[in-house]
């Protein structure tokens, strides 16, 4: 699910945002740029999982929630939920994280 926000009315940087919001950086792997991530348990799995995308002037935050590790080395398979009440919620929770934030910057 991807949520879009204008980047002039974002009052830090989104990476900066996605730290504040319980988000952890994690390095590229198999594809270059790197992501976020935010676990729900103890294992690792499951986790939400963010791109983010710079276009023009918009940042685009892509969420999914990947319920298990990839199945085999070397792949980025995995099922990984773009939809359904659990990403439903934690959209919402990041909406009103970035409304708040940008009520504070004005």
């Amino acid at each position: 699910m991807k949520i879009k926000v204008y980047i002039n009315k974002l009052p830090r940087a989104p990476e900066m945002f996605m730290r504040q919001a319980g988000y952890v950086y994690i390095q590229g792997g198999g594809r270059k740029k790197g992501s976020f991530e935010r676990t729900l348990s103890k294992t690792g799995y499951p986790r939400f999982h963010i791109y983010i995308n710079h276009k023009n002037k918009i940042i685009e935050y892509d969420l999914h929630l990947d319920q298990k590790k990839p199945s085999y080395p070397g792949t980025r398979a995995h099922s990984g939920e773009r939809e359904g009440r659990v990403v439903e919620v934690e959209v919402r929770r990041l909406k009103r994280l970035i409304t708040q934030s940008i009520k504070r910057k004005n």
